[in-house]
């Protein structure tokens, strides 16, 4: 485990096991996996319900300013960190939980059951949309603005997620979006991101966000955008951590590593 760590991390590594962390603790046991996975299903869940909501409610009632619904599915995040982060990490996003795995942060080995966590969360917001409101407002789902084409979408969503998955691993407590840094810092990045790159994409960045209402409604012909987009977004961003930073911390390395040998 420490065979790539310096001299310094693996001090710093041996201090941080040695300490008590009872919510690591509970990162690493695997018998509270199930809890994990609803965490992240119901979370997810609660942001396509925001995102995509605000969508819906705007076709139906016409009441719903842009500025609104880039701020509901920021704030619905930042709310989401705070009373979950401890438990799943609050990925909410393929995405990101992709980008933690690279990162080493997160094991490849739990990076399926967070995957269809998140996009059932995901369906299930949609199902519930469309069961309450039918399939007003293309039930929210995310696709290009008027004139703009599907490279220029995909561009949009690639340098978006970039900067959504930096914030994230710039502000995360190893593979956990955790704390008053990555509520605030997350949140406020889509926020930001929706006010100006909704107009033009949606501002997904997540390829739940967006799958969950075209696979519900059965209309595909952009989703490879918000498949691509943020999967690509992720990578580059992995990367830019590496230069920003250099390898991944021993906090990082010690929280992937604990869950692979608990599990």
């Amino acid at each position: 485990m420490n065979g790539n760590l310096s001299r310094e991390e693996t001090a710093h590594l041996e201090h941080l096991e040695a300490a008590p962390q009872p919510a690591l603790g509970q990162w690493f046991d695997p018998r509270r996996e199930w809890r994990r996975m609803f965490s992240e299903a119901w979370g997810t869940f609660l942001l396509v319900l925001a995102g995509a909501g605000a969508g819906v409610v705007g076709a139906l009632t016409g009441k719903v300013s842009p500025g609104m619904a880039a701020v509901a599915p920021g704030l619905t995040v930042m709310a989401v960190i705070y009373f979950m982060g401890t438990v799943s990490g609050a990925h909410l996003n393929p995405a990101v939980t992709i980008a933690f795995a690279v990162r080493r942060n997160f094991p490849w080995m739990r990076v399926p059951g967070y995957l269809v966590a998140q996009f059932a969360g995901g369906i299930l917001a949609a199902v519930f949309l469309m069961a309450v409101f039918g399939k007003t407002g293309k039930l929210g789902a995310t696709v290009p603005g008027d004139g703009v084409s599907s490279g220029q979408a995909l561009a949009i969503e690639i340098v978006l997620s970039a900067g959504l998955v930096n914030t994230i691993l710039g502000t995360a407590s190893g593979a956990r979006n955790i704390g008053t840094n990555g509520a605030i810092a997350v949140g406020g990045y889509i926020v930001l991101a929706g006010l100006w790159a909704a107009p033009i994409t949606g501002a997904s960045m997540n390829p739940a966000r967006s799958l969950a209402p075209d696979l519900v409604r059965g209309v595909f012909a952009t989703s490879w955008i918000y498949v691509a987009g943020p999967l690509l977004g992720a990578l580059i961003a992995v990367g830019f951590e590496w230069i920003l930073k250099g390898p991944p911390t021993p906090e990082g390395t010690r929280t992937a590593q604990g869950t692979s040998d608990q599990n």
